[in-house]
């Protein structure tokens, strides 16, 4: 108990002690400042530290006290009267000498506090003007910063306290150097010249400037513009990290991930960069652009606004057009998006037989994507509508290499080597000028009509090529005339004794009543017609109706 009491009054003593001093070292700093006998102590810095330090702890006198006792306050005391030249720093309510100051600066830097940092050097030069190293670490801080010329003048003040130091004229040319391809990077960014600004943003500026923003924020621009948006996310979020709330990091690093098409992470970012300034202009407009695209591309809140993607299930193809062209309309530099309207408007128009247009939209897909698997199949069916039939084979079986085992595929592989197939054959139906869909009727007059003008002896002047036109429509009319060997061609298949064979052949239809024709042809018709031109005797031509 005893014990007790006595530490108590021992403790109780030596806080009245430190009140004591306390009062007293503040007045004699107060005389010195007012005497200009201490240039190097700033009265005001030391007595706010002193307050703040006892005010905020409960034993702070009795813990000043103490230290009073100690060979640390002697120092201090030594200090305030000139004793040596590193003096006193009570700054941010922490009392200690200029090796802690650094100490304190070099953590705050470390942790990207540079704001801190900045007001310490400030708060010691302040007290002390004459003190050169908190010139040199601030000229270098604000370096960093890429405040160029606040750190000149710095470094200057420096030089001016001490004369020809390398280290100092050596960072100050560093300066230089990085505020000149500062400058350059900028001007190349305007003209266009993406990987040479960033040559200089990297391998100068942020060398000599690591914590300089404007040269981050240029970086990014710089890689967005090279479409390298991987890039672009991984600097913003170092960025954002040491800066949640940076609105140009949010807006660049919401740009990459729309250009990767990852529309739902982009609008997050947009949305928080709007709640911090609802007014920001590029936010907003790239926000309202995010929205557009997406209602016009597929179905969005309210449910009666319908994009392309959904008329086209619905089967509204025209509608459906329209909307896709909408779409790419509104930012044509979107490729990894566009890519898959350019697809959905090909597929589209494929099924509504435009095959021109397919082709011109498939085209695009592939220009932007050179591996997309459905894209090459559909533009294979375009080609298809085109009848270009090569063309078509060449994109679908390119299509099966990569996707052996998909039979959808191989069935329009099939198809389109059928029908390359049948061109290589005689075209009955361009022949005779009519259409696939044409009638039996519309046939046999399309026949007439070509027999009477091809006839040799009504082709006296050219009665070589007449004969050969001659014998082409009479083919012709023997496999469309028949309706067997029509189904037959029309499938594809090979048709044996397709010509008119022996035995004569009444390219009119021969039959009772209506319109009849006898044609005869001196020694036989050319092409072995054998027995004459069909229809007729020997010698001689003539027709009747």
């Amino acid at each position: 108990m005893l014990k007790s009491l006595s530490l108590n009054w021992a403790f109780n003593s030596m806080a009245w002690k430190g009140l004591v001093y306390t009062a007293f070292i503040l007045n004699f700093v107060l005389i010195c400042q007012h005497l200009l006998l201490q240039p190097l102590v700033s009265a005001l810095v030391i007595a706010s530290g002193f307050v703040s330090r006892l005010q905020g702890e409960p034993n702070g006198f009795m813990e000043f006290g103490e230290r009073l006792a100690t060979k640390e306050m002697f120092s201090i005391l030594a200090s305030l009267v000139g004793l040596k030249s590193m003096p006193l720093y009570g700054i941010n309510g922490n009392l200690g000498n200029a090796a802690e100051l650094f100490e304190r600066v070099s953590q705050s830097i470390k942790v990207k506090r540079y704001s801190e940092a900045l007001n310490d050097l400030n708060a010691a030069i302040e007290a002390d003007p004459a003190l050169s190293e908190a010139y040199m670490r601030r000229a270098s801080l604000l370096r960093q910063l890429c405040r160029y010329e606040e750190s000149e003048k710095s470094y200057k003040k420096f030089l001016e306290l001490k004369p020809r130091n390398s280290v100092a004229e050596k960072e100050l040319s560093q300066l230089h150097q990085a505020q000149s391809a500062l400058e350059t990077a900028f001007g190349l960014f305007e003209s266009k010249d993406y990987t040479k600004a960033l040559d200089y943003v990297d391998k100068v500026v942020l060398v000599f400037s690591p914590a300089c923003s404007k040269a981050k924020m240029l970086k990014l621009k710089l890689l967005l513009a090279a479409k390298d948006y991987s890039s672009v996310i991984s600097e913003s979020g170092f960025i954002l990290k040491e800066d949640e709330n940076n609105l140009e990091a949010l807006l660049l690093r919401g740009h990459a991930y729309y250009y990767l098409a990852d529309h739902d992470v982009a609008q997050r970012h947009y949305q928080k960069g709007l709640r911090l300034d609802p007014e920001h202009g590029e936010l907003k407009k790239a926000y309202f652009r995010l929205k557009n695209l997406l209602k016009k591309t597929k179905s969005v809140c309210p449910p009666n606004i319908v994009g392309a993607e959904d008329n086209a299930n619905k089967g509204k193809l025209r509608v459906a057009v329209e909307d896709y062209k909408g779409a790419l309309a509104l930012d044509p530099n979107h490729l990894a998006h566009n890519v898959h309207l350019h697809l959905g408007l090909c597929k589209v128009l494929v099924r509504l037989g435009r095959g021109k247009d397919a082709l011109s939209s498939c085209s695009e897909a592939l220009n932007i994507d050179e591996e997309l698997l459905e894209a090459l199949v559909q533009r294979g069916e375009a080609k298809l509508l085109t009848e270009d039939w090569e063309g078509a084979v060449e994109d679908l079986k390119s299509a099966a290499e990569k996707s052996p085992q998909d039979m959808n595929i191989r069935e329009a592989l099939m198809r389109a080597e059928k029908a390359l197939k049948m061109s290589k054959r005689k075209d009955w139906y361009k022949i005779l000028g009519v259409p696939k869909t044409a009638s039996v009727a519309e046939i046999k007059r399309a026949y007439k009509k070509l027999a009477l003008q091809w006839h040799p002896d009504k082709n006296v002047d050219n009665r070589e090529e007449a004969e050969a036109q001659f014998r082409e429509i009479a083919a012709a009319y023997e496999v469309l005339g028949d309706e067997e060997k029509r189904t037959r061609y029309d499938r594809g298949e090979d048709i044996e004794d397709i010509g008119m064979g022996g035995g004569g052949f009444n390219p009119f239809g021969g039959g009772g009543g209506g319109q009849h024709f006898t044609f005869t042809f001196d020694g036989g018709f050319p092409g072995g017609f054998g027995g004459g031109f069909p229809g007729g005797g020997g010698g001689g031509f003539g027709f009747n109706f």
